[in-house]
């Protein structure tokens, strides 16, 4: 088994040189059949000049809300302008034979209604749950190095964590049920659209009456938190370093929890409101479990894939390579449809945008259509990203100094983790942190590693695997204006490889290809803005009723018929559907009223 993935290695490398440049063989994306089944299922659909609904974007809220749009009647179609849907998650093959989920890679916030009424098991999604789901090996003058796993199994996790300290492997299940508190009493608010507070007082008796019914789910979260309601501000409004230290002393548990609170934020451990991001990412489910995360079986364009089929099932038009260039607004100032690259214009009596605040006000839309005001905050979003993605192949799993292989090769548990390097403590995280705001990529990164295909072997071939690296921090623009070109990439990504090597000797020998995707090419492949994979930060100012301006966080927008749909609305980012599922309730309700 092992001999053929050995055999390909050294065939692609005879092929391509020793040198890898951060991306190659582009060639080889592929929409892994996407494109003919789309052809398949649209065949007696054609593109219409006319639709109740036109979704830009078929990343996975854009294909929720047009699913959500056609169960209740109405006509719509999506229009994606890369030639694979899922926006990003994504499966794409992009080293001969590897399948990658190239930006999104784990999945555990998808709102449990979608899955349901949409029956997405039935349209072929499958996730593969992990337990153990967290390792972090040290580095330490010790042999071997101790290592840090985490489960589902509390007595097991317990053990684990009391290798650093006892009072810690006590107090942790007392901090899960404070967390899972806290969970609890936000989570009905994913579900529906922020009060809008420009609406409470005005209009009819009978339409203030439904307003204030709109602040139910605020006060009933409020109602739950109780007493407990300044410990959880405080959560809320703290550095996460602050609030772990309160219940923790070992710096490995305490760096390991607070990777989930910076993940994919321009933000250190000692950042005010870090730890709304941290409950941001154990707000989720998996098969029932709270805060489980998983793979998806065929990576995450599997997902998308299910989404468009329950979308196509129930009479969606999806068109993948449509590009948008603006949005048709009629005398009266309404939405009317779109125009396309091509010169085509597609008329609707509702436009909704999966694409980010940004590319949707300052690009799609007529900029003296909008409010200055608006244009002002919109601008002003911190779109700020620390991250870049590496996309590896390799030809056999990595050994640990902290827990070697088995000698025939086959996984070992901690191998389906999230596996967490240069998380010793959090001053490293810190560190980190600090070299990114001075324009330098960071000298020791943190490292999510993920390996899928321990779970999902025909990911790659026989033997062989694809390595997940979600890295950070690197800023989007280096130090003394300086832009991303090939050397820098490859720097950074050779400064990654060299520590994983530190904690697993023999990982870049086993390296057969790798796609680096630094903050300015998430952007453009993927149209995050800034290269942020929430389409915005997470922070308090921006969340909720600010979420992505005030007085517009209802999925309306200034212009009438146009709405967001995307991550840039509430509830935020995350492979979550939250915002296409409330963004096309929004817009069905007004659409009854046209």
């Amino acid at each position: 088994m092992a001999e053929l993935c050995v055999a390909m290695a050294a065939g692609l490398r005879a092929r391509l040189g020793t040198g890898c440049p951060s991306h190659w063989l582009r060639g080889w994306c592929l929409p892994l059949g996407q494109a003919a089944r789309l052809a398949h299922a649209g065949a007696a659909a054609r593109l219409q000049r006319e639709y109740d609904a036109v979704v830009i974007g078929a990343g996975h809220n854009g294909l929720v809300a047009a699913a959500y749009l056609q169960r209740a009647g109405v006509r719509t179609a999506v229009l994606e302008r890369r030639h694979v849907l899922g926006g990003a998650a994504v499966t794409e093959e992009i080293v001969p034979g590897f399948k990658f989920s190239r930006a999104s890679y784990l999945l555990s916030l998808l709102r449990p209604q979608i899955y349901t009424e949409l029956e997405l098991q039935r349209h072929g999604l499958r996730v593969l749950p992990r337990d153990p789901y967290s390792f972090t090996p040290l580095l330490e003058d010790r042999s071997p190095p101790r290592s840090l796993l985490l489960g589902h199994n509390m007595a097991q996790t317990q053990q684990q964590i009391a290798q650093f300290s006892q009072k810690d492997a006590k107090a942790y299940p007392k901090y899960e049920v404070f967390m899972g508190g806290l969970v609890s009493a936000l989570d009905p608010l994913l579900d529906a659209p922020p009060v809008d507070t420009a609406a409470l007082g005005k209009g009819s008796l009978l339409q203030q009456f439904r307003d204030l019914q709109a602040l139910w789910p605020l006060l009933r979260a409020g109602l739950a938190l109780g007493r407990q309601l300044p410990h959880y501000y405080e959560v809320l409004t703290a550095p996460i370093s602050k609030i772990l230290d309160q219940w923790f002393e070992s710096e490995p548990l305490k760096a390991t929890l607070a990777t989930d609170a910076v993940i994919g934020a321009m933000a250190s451990p000692h950042t005010p409101g870090s730890g709304y991001v941290l409950l941001h990412h154990v707000m989720g489910e998996l098969e029932g479990r709270r805060g489980a995360w998983g793979y998806v079986a065929g990576g995450m364009g599997a997902l998308s894939q299910a989404i468009a089929s329950a979308a196509v099932a129930h009479g969606v038009h999806i068109f993948p390579e449509k590009v948008v260039c603006h949005v048709l607004l009629g005398r009266d100032g309404r939405a009317q449809g779109v125009a396309l690259q091509d010169g085509t214009e597609v008329r609707s009596k509702l436009v909704l945008s999966n694409a980010s605040p940004q590319i949707t006000f300052l690009e799609l839309t007529p900029q003296e259509q909008l409010p200055k005001d608006f244009v002002q905050r919109i601008q002003q979003i911190d779109t700020r990203s620390p991250v870049t993605k590496i996309n590896v192949a390799v030809d056999r799993l990595p050994s640990f100094l902290a827990a070697p292989n088995a000698r025939n090769g086959q996984p070992l548990p901690h191998h389906q983790c999230s596996i967490h390097l240069n998380c010793e403590g959090t001053h490293l995280l810190h560190q980190a942190f600090t070299e990114a705001t001075q324009g330098h990529p960071s000298s020791r990164p943190m490292i999510e590693l993920c390996i899928p295909s321990v779970l999902d072997p025909g990911l790659a071939p026989q033997g062989c695997h694809v390595v997940s690296l979600f890295t950070q921090y690197t800023p989007s623009v280096l130090a003394g204006g300086q832009h991303w070109g090939e050397p820098a990439k490859n720097a950074y990504a050779d400064t990654v490889f060299d520590c994983i090597e530190a904690y697993a000797p023999g990982f870049k020998a086993s390296v057969v290809g790798r796609d680096i995707l630094t903050p300015p090419d998430l952007e453009r492949i993927f149209g995050l803005p800034g290269g942020n994979i929430f389409h915005g930060g997470m922070s308090l100012d921006q969340l909720y009723f600010a979420r992505p301006a005030p007085s517009y966080s209802s999925y309306r927008s200034p212009i009438p018929g146009l709405y967001l749909c995307g991550s840039g609305a509430h509830p935020g980012g995350g492979v979550m559907g939250a915002a296409g599922h409330n963004a096309a309730q929004v817009a069905l309700k007004d659409f009854r009223r046209l």
